[in-house]
């Protein structure tokens, strides 16, 4: 780097949530790394609307560091819109996202900076420790990525998460693209920057356990699925057309014993009736299903509301 070069500015956004127990280690960790980067530094922390004493917390690093600035959501609006809480507010020339519990490595910074100063607009982090993980959890995991793989046509990396660097020009073309129901993983991985991706091992929690709840995985899955494939949509149509097959075939069935004068044999099938009744009554419900979700996918994007409200922002200075 030239000596009268200007200095990279560097946003960190870390969303926390319920996080006092670890989020003084956590920062302390982070800038151990930070301070010796010959880089200009803003750590913007999201308070996904935590209900112990993070904000507080929070609050006192802002003292302590004037490169902290703390922004308080008005209630919990989930990690997708915490994060995008603070990708709408950094404009450095790099963005790195990373999570509060201190999961991802703050060690691993100075390598990422290096790959974005080789070209890469996007690097993405890897973690390479699925195996322990829990038993449900690992196997919710896999399930979501193979199911993911299958029905989207934008790849989804298993692993990968939201620990990433992102350059300016790919945070200001994020920024382009307003959907409601945020599934950043597949949206970034959808805008085809330059991007390479880094295994890393995780390391224990500070403190505490994981805020993912199985509601939470399973909103986060369906977010992935109907925001990025009409797979769901392309299956009732093709189990429609089985049905009106098989419904073909059964009036040529028939027609062939009225043809061959042997209609005395047809015995009417009350038990196959309702069988048949039962599996297109089922089969129109799940379609209907189908489309009721998008539709309400729709409807939520129609509205027009935001994916996040500020309720304040903390800061000492803007710390460049």
């Amino acid at each position: 780097m030239l000596q009268n070069a200007p200095k990279l500015h560097v946003d960190i956004v870390v969303p926390v949530f319920n996080e006092e127990d670890g989020i003084e280690s956590f920062h302390h960790s982070l800038i151990q790394v930070i301070d010796d980067l010959p880089y200009l530094f803003r750590i913007f922390y999201i308070n996904d609307g935590s209900g112990d004493r993070t904000q507080e917390l929070l609050t006192s690093l802002t003292v302590q560091d004037k490169r902290v600035t703390v922004v308080e959501l008005s209630r919990n609006f989930g990690h997708q819109s915490a994060l995008c809480a603070g990708l709408d507010l950094a404009d450095g020339d790099v963005v790195i996202s990373m999570d509060g519990d201190g999961q991802n490595p703050p060690g691993l910074i100075p390598e990422m900076l290096s790959l974005f100063r080789n070209g890469y607009d996007i690097i993405l982090m890897q973690r390479l420790d699925q195996i322990k993980l829990r038993s449900f959890k690992r196997l919710t995991s896999s399930g979501f990525y193979w199911l993911i793989k299958r029905l989207s046509n934008t790849p989804v990396i298993p692993g990968v998460a939201d620990f990433r660097l992102m350059a300016r020009n790919a945070v200001q073309a994020l920024k382009q693209m307003p959907e409601y129901h945020r599934f950043l993983r597949g949206m970034i991985t959808w805008m085809g920057f330059k991007t390479v991706i880094v295994p890393f091992e995780t390391i224990e929690r500070l403190a505490g356990e994981s805020k993912y709840s199985l509601k939470k995985m399973v909103k986060l899955a369906l977010d992935a699925i109907f925001s990025f494939s009409l797979t769901p949509l392309w299956i009732g149509l093709l189990t429609g057309g089985f049905f009106f097959a098989l419904a073909v075939l059964e009036v040529i069935y028939v027609l062939s014993f009225w043809i061959t004068g042997k209609q005395a044999s047809l015995a009417p099938g009350w038990s196959s009736l309702i069988f048949v009744i039962l599996i297109v009554g089922g089969t129109i419900m799940i379609n209907l299903g189908f489309i009721g979700v998008y539709v309400g996918y729709i409807f939520q994007e129609a509205k027009h509301r935001p994916v996040y409200l500020i309720r304040s922002m903390t800061a000492t200075s803007r710390g460049k």
